[in-house]
């Protein structure tokens, strides 16, 4: 009798548990936030403006103020996260953080394994930084040249098959920039908004390089919740707020701010939204 007790009571306990398990995994993200009283948000810290460290290691830029915005809607605290363009996907997937905000092209292969928020909220196309000797004109003379990249760049593989450079991938903007400079590659292909940023600061030791090619496939830029959440409440919250940074001129004001040169994209949405 005491042992068929032990089994039934092990039983129970069991079943509760299989009950249990279900609800708090499908709790949504929103709810869990609110819960933690944290935001947590994979952001850049090598992308200035966007994403960068300060003097002091603080983490500053305009994506930086995106995500405080987002978390002080919430009235929560904040945890940045810095990811990179090989890990950030991974990250929202596995649940180590609950946004994306990172300078992450919006494209269809993306959008089967994350929640893309439209409307976007920025824009911006491949192009190459090159020393003036390289004597670059059109994106045909990298065949054949060793070209600096980033892992897991969107563009790596059109630019690989377009124009055939021997791509040299590296984990972050840091690595690539240098074996750039010490020469190890012709030009750093990646996004032309980056580039831009970097010719316009005024870095003497940029003083000899440009951004030569035209830019293409230009792409927007999304923020991005795990996909199961983009249609729930934590999906249409970004949502909301994506349209209130282009309504009410936020993101155009951040720009300003930040030094970086006025989009017309964001110039366009802006007069879309505020219409």
């Amino acid at each position: 009798m005491n042992r068929r007790l032990f089994l039934g009571a092990a039983l129970a306990v069991l079943a509760a548990f299989a009950i249990g398990a279900p609800a708090e995994a499908q709790q949504n993200t929103l709810e869990k936030i609110k819960q933690r009283g944290k935001l947590i948000v994979g952001v850049k810290n090598d992308y200035k403006p966007w994403g960068f460290l300060d003097p002091s290691g603080a983490l500053k830029g305009m994506e930086i103020d995106m995500a405080e915005d987002v978390a002080k809607r919430l009235g929560v605290g904040i945890e940045l996260v810095p990811v990179v363009a090989s890990n950030r996907q991974e990250f929202l997937q596995q649940g180590k953080i609950d946004l994306i905000i990172a300078t992450m092209g919006d494209n269809p292969k993306r959008r089967e394994v994350i929640g893309m928020i439209e409307p976007n909220y920025y824009a911006g196309g491949t192009n190459v930084l090159a020393p003036k000797k390289a004597g670059l004109k059109k994106w045909a003379d990298l065949k054949g040249k060793k070209v600096c990249a980033i892992q897991g760049a969107y563009y790596n593989k059109r630019v690989q098959e377009l124009y055939g450079p021997d791509l040299q991938a590296f984990a972050g903007i840091p690595e690539a920039l240098t074996a750039l400079g010490a020469g190890n590659c012709v030009g750093f292909v990646y996004d032309n908004t980056f580039i831009e940023s970097t010719l316009a600061a005024g870095d003497a030791k940029w003083k000899d390089y440009e951004m030569p090619l035209v830019t293409e496939d230009e792409q927007p830029w999304a923020v991005a919740v795990p996909l199961p959440e983009l249609n729930g409440p934590w999906g249409e919250f970004m949502k909301k707020v994506s349209v209130e940074w282009h309504k009410n001129g936020t993101l155009l004001a951040l720009e300003k701010k930040w030094g970086i040169k006025q989009s017309p994209f964001l110039a366009e949405m802006n007069k879309k939204y505020k219409g």
